[in-house]
């Protein structure tokens, strides 16, 4: 499978596209990439209205801002198909997809984006937030290694998996955990980006770092959340460290060396070195690129 090009999602900011006042600061937002929400963030009452100002959202679209993502509400609601056709008129960075439980679910979206003449460039982000979702994680992420699917991130849903299962939600998270870490693997063999679940309490910045420290730990690309003084934290935690830069850029001069040109595998400072860590580096570097601009 060939590398997608790197994407920086350290800050995925959600915004309901009912909140005018929230609206109307994206521009002065420093986070990697914003989801415009339909979905739970937006009352039923409020959801022709939301959708309605999906254009001028998209019109006055600020520069800064990497990534603008849409959630819509599922599909088969009553509101699906309506808030599809919606987001993809604004040609949008992609498309965030509720409730997914079946790689069925995204094949299916991924028709429709299609029938709509929707370029390439309009991707497909997947929240797993039920068990459904979590027994067949492996065979959704599966859909990363086809470009035709269009499936580029999975979201965790830790809110609704929280509701689904009953269990206790404690600041470590240490039921949630074994669960967090089955959706990274899967993510990984799929070659998907994916990014941690919200953090309720946005006043507790102290516990939020700690939890974006765990979630970086456990290897996601970054965290998504719902207040804009929750950005900083994320973006720290989720930067590559000066010692892992330095690691990178050793492996990447290592290779480029004449004597080491064609090999898979080298010796780097008594161990051995894979193409693998190669391309680990190089997607290392360019996310670090990508933030000093």
């Amino acid at each position: 499978m060939s590398q997608a090009a790197p994407h920086l999602r350290r800050s995925v900011l959600y915004i309901p596209a009912s909140n005018d006042r929230a609206l109307a600061k994206i521009a002065a937002l420093a986070c990697d990439a914003i989801i415009i929400d339909l979905e739970d963030a937006v009352a039923p009452s409020e959801k022709p209205a939301a959708r309605e100002k999906l254009a001028a959202i998209f019109a006055s679209r600020p520069s800064g801002i990497r990534e603008i993502i849409v959630r819509i509400n599922a599909l088969s609601s009553q509101w699906g198909s309506d808030d599809l056709a919606a987001a993809l008129a604004c040609k949008p960075d992609g498309i965030l997809l509720p409730k997914v439980e079946t790689p069925r679910d995204l094949l299916e979206a991924g028709d429709l984006i299609d029938e709509q003449d929707a370029p390439d460039s309009v991707l497909l982000w997947a929240m797993v937030e039920t068990p459904r979702a979590l027994l067949n994680i492996g065979a959704i992420a599966e859909l990363g290694r086809d470009p035709a699917s269009r499936l580029s991130c999975l979201v965790a849903g830790t809110n609704d998996l929280v509701a689904a299962t009953g269990i206790l939600a404690t600041p470590d998270r240490r039921h949630l955990v074994p669960w967090l870490m089955q959706m990274l693997l899967a993510a990984r063999a799929g070659g998907l980006d994916i990014l941690d679940g919200v953090s309720n309490d946005f006043r507790d910045l102290g516990a939020f770092a700690v939890e974006c420290a765990q979630g970086a730990a456990m290897g996601f690309d970054g965290k998504t959340l719902i207040h804009p003084a929750q950005i900083e934290p994320a973006d720290t935690a989720f930067a590559p460290s000066e010692t892992a830069l330095a690691e990178a850029r050793r492996i990447v001069e290592a290779f480029s060396l004449p004597q080491n040109a064609g090999k898979g595998a080298i010796a780097l400072d008594g161990r051995m070195v894979e193409l693998l860590h190669l391309a680990q580096a190089q997607n290392l570097l360019a996310k670090a690129a990508m933030i000093a601009k």
